[in-house]
C-alpha cells in the first residue's frame, strides 16, 4: 500500500451501479470496524433515501444518513441524504447546504472528497467507484494533494466506466483495484486503528 501511515476516515462516492458495488465492498467488514465510512451515492433531488435501511439489512456496523451538525463516530458508516450537499466541517462534524449542484448532482461527491480531504488529509482514504459523470476526479484529486490514499475502481468492471476513467485522466491514484480487492483493503485499514 503506498501510505502506511494511519487514517482516519474513509470517503466513497459513486453514482449508476453503485448500490451493487457498496454492498461489494462493505458487506463483511466486522461489527468492530474502526474507522467512520462516508458514503455519497448520487440520488435524485426529489426522492427521500432508502439506503440506509437497505444497507442496515447486509452490513455489521451501524449505517446512518448524515445529518447537519452530526459529530462523525467511528465505525459507522454514513450516507449523504438526497437534495443537500454533504461536507466535512474543522470539528469534525457533518454540514448540510443548498449550494448549485455540481456536475448535475448535489449532493456532490467533489464537494464532501474536497472537504474532508482538507480536514482529514493525510489520514483520509478516498475511493471512486462505479458512476457516469465526472463528480468525484476533482475531489480525490484534493485528497492526494492533501497527502490522503486515493482508490479508483478498476473501470473495466465498473458497470459505467466514465467516473473512474475521468478520475484516472485527471489524476494518478495511488490504487486502481477491483472490488473485491478494494474489500480486503478496507479491511486491512481496520487493523492500523
Amino acid at each position: 500500500m503506498p501510505s502506511a501511515n494511519i487514517k482516519k476516515a474513509i470517503v466513497i462516492g459513486a453514482s449508476a451501479g453503485g448500490i451493487s458495488a457498496l454492498q461489494e465492498i462493505l458487506v463483511g467488514l466486522p461489527a468492530d470496524y474502526g474507522l467512520p465510512i462516508i458514503v455519497l451515492l448520487h440520488l435524485p433531488e426529489n426522492r427521500e433515501s432508502k439506503l440506509v435501511e437497505l444497507f442496515a439489512h447486509y452490513v455489521n456496523l451501524s449505517v446512518r444518513e448524515a445529518r447537519d451538525k452530526e459529530v462523525i463516530s467511528a465505525g459507522t458508516i454514513y450516507f449523504a441524504g438526497a437534495g443537500y450537499h454533504l461536507s466535512v466541517e474543522a470539528d469534525y462534524s457533518f454540514s448540510l447546504s443548498c449550494e448549485a449542484p455540481v456536475f448535475f448532482s448535489r449532493p456532490s461527491i467533489d464537494v464532501l472528497m474536497e472537504s474532508a480531504a482538507h480536514v482529514f488529509a493525510k489520514d483520509l482514504v478516498g475511493i471512486l467507484l462505479t458512476g457516469a459523470n465526472q463528480d468525484g476526479a476533482y475531489g480525490l484529486t484534493c485528497i492526494a494533494q492533501h497527502g490522503g490514499l486515493t482508490v479508483v475502481q478498476d473501470p473495466g468492471e465498473a458497470q459505467v466506466a466514465i467516473m473512474p476513467n475521468a478520475a484516472i485522466a485527471q489524476m494518478q491514484p495511488d490504487l486502481i483495484l477491483p472490488l473485491h480487492e478494494i474489500h480486503q483493503l478496507l479491511l486491512r485499514l481496520k487493523t492500523t486503528v
